[in-house]
């Protein structure tokens, strides 16, 4: 057995053993992209270096043997430093999205594009499911979304953007209403409690949503006598017939949510029922002015009443405020995402958990298509040019137009966007996809021909995980490297197809992958 020490704790493995293996006896995880047991360990990453603390060297862990008496740090500054400048140096040869520009666009950050390929295929259940984890009230949207992700749509550049809030819209109209009923499941685990939500407009209608999906029991207060706030208000029928507001109403009113109208909630009653009967309370009242009956109650700015912006926590404790009682709101979507937010912060406060601030991961990311990229990316998509509906704005798309529509996606976002170890280490080292970037970027490929996989080489970091499966499982072709320095690249070589060279290892070569290089269709 050999002895050694890591972050000065000591360990006894076998001998030929690797660092990386030995940190993991102990529970220390070395973090590594090109390393995978029983296969060529070939350092090419650079993410898994450690410090050798008797000579102060660093050396990738994946290809560094034990020795005896050796002294290992990994929890050290200059480490950490150079795992990521490693990263970033990765990320300069990186061309991919993590995520859609639809979705980064969208304030609510919804998948839209996994709602299109589920639309495409038929999957409407699923695909209202996937709306529903970000868009409260979809169906409303689909009529007053200005589509800030349909500005973003890659498809814009090729002909005209997918027509995303029509599509968001089918699904929430088209979906069935048994999906809308929340599971009560877990509970018993924890019993719910009460919060009251001053307003039912857009916001305050997206917090009992959520809250009531999370076993809260709600009820709304409202000033006027019909539910909706501005949705029912200010915004005229040819625009929002109200049976479209009335049935997301409705759907939240199943959930159990109890509405008491006709009841303006005063600074007097705020402070002798509200608090006494409540457990937490989220205010979302719409546009306030100073000289408002409850703004005097907390700290308030020119646009409205002062809130933690990570939490939507006001100065009081167990109270929330969102949407444009905060600041005045143009995008209802962003209401929407507010009221969520509101909700998740008040949950947790009613369960004595730490109100946390949603903190973005690391996206990859690059602008423009060019030119030629438009063939590689319509190779997953359909050439139709954009479709409107035949019965008109307000009639929305027939089942037929919205597959139709939905195919037009160009499925911009990566494969592998909770797996992808680039991305994984990139956001836990805080690295800087832009440090070194130089020049023109190179032009994306996509290789379709398999019936399995697809091969994307500009997200490749050339790691040869792929190699070593391919040459150990027989592969008659199999993949290789091609080219020499800056310019190597892993590829099938003699010109042949990707379906050629992986004929039974597509498959494990795509899970082996570190990236979104090679995943599964």
């Amino acid at each position: 057995m050999i002895h050694l020490k890591i972050d000065n704790i000591d360990i006894s493995v076998a001998e030929d053993t690797s660092v990386l293996e030995a940190a993991k006896t102990v529970g220390i995880a070395i973090p590594s992209m090109c390393y995978m047991e029983g296969f060529d360990n070939s350092p090419s990453c650079m993410v898994c270096l450690v410090k050798n603390k008797k000579t102060g060297q660093l050396l990738p862990s994946c290809a560094l043997k034990v020795t005896e008496g050796m002294e290992i740090l990994c929890d050290d500054p200059e480490v950490k430093e150079a795992r990521k400048e490693a990263l970033e140096l990765l990320l300069s040869d990186h061309v991919g999205d993590c995520e859609a520009p639809c979705s980064l666009a969208c304030p609510a950050n919804m998948n839209i594009p996994v709602m299109n390929r589920l639309i495409a295929a038929k999957s409407f259940t699923e695909s209202l499911k996937v709306v529903k984890e970000e868009i409260a009230l979809p169906f409303v949207l689909g009529y007053i979304c200005p589509a800030p992700c349909e500005k973003a749509c890659r498809r814009k550049q090729i002909d005209e953007p997918v027509s995303i809030c029509l599509l968001k819209r089918f699904v929430a109209g088209n979906g069935p209403s048994a999906l809308e009923v929340p599971s009560q499941a877990g509970n018993k685990i924890f019993p719910g409690k009460s919060v009251a939500i001053i307003g039912t407009g857009t916001a305050g209608l997206a917090s009992a949503y959520y809250l009531l999906q999370f076993g809260h029991q709600v009820v709304l207060f409202d000033k006027n006598d019909k539910v909706g706030g501005t949705l029912r208000y200010s915004i005229p029928d040819d625009e929002l017939p109200k049976n479209v507001l009335d049935a997301e109403v409705e759907i939240i009113r199943s959930f159990g949510a109890e509405f008491r109208l006709n009841t303006l909630i005063t600074a007097e009653i705020f402070e002798h029922e509200i608090l006494g009967k409540f457990d937490a309370v989220i205010i979302a009242t719409g546009d306030i002015a100073v000289s408002d009956h409850l703004t005097s109650l907390f700290q308030h700015s020119k646009n409205g009443i002062s809130v933690n912006e990570g939490t939507f926590a006001v100065s009081a404790k167990g109270i929330f405020a969102c949407g444009s009682v905060v600041r005045s709101q143009k995008m209802a979507v962003r209401a929407v995402a507010q009221g969520k937010s509101a909700a998740i912060s008040a949950d947790l406060f009613l369960k004595g958990a730490e109100l946390k601030k949603s903190v973005k991961r690391f996206n990859s990311r690059f602008d423009k298509l060019f030119a030629p990229e438009f063939t590689e990316y319509l190779k997953e998509s359909v050439p139709d040019k954009r479709l409107n509906p035949k019965g008109g704005f307000i009639e929305g798309f027939t089942t037929d137009e919205a597959v139709n529509e939905a195919a037009r996606c160009l499925h911009c976002d990566c494969r592998k966007p909770e797996t992808c170890k680039l991305r994984i280490y990139a956001d836990e080292y805080k690295a800087d996809r832009k440090k070194y970037l130089l020049g023109e970027r190179k032009i994306m490929l996509k290789h379709f021909q398999h019936e399995l996989v697809v091969f994307e080489p500009e997200k490749c970091i050339k790691c040869g995980l792929c190699i070593d499966i391919t040459v150990k499982s027989n592969e008659l072709t199999g993949l290789t490297y091609i080219g020499r320095g800056f310019d190597v690249r892993i590829d099938v070589p003699f010109n042949q197809s990707l379906k050629v060279a992986l004929t039974h290892t597509a498959k494990k070569c795509a899970e082996a992958c570190p990236t979104g290089a090679l995943a599964i269709k």
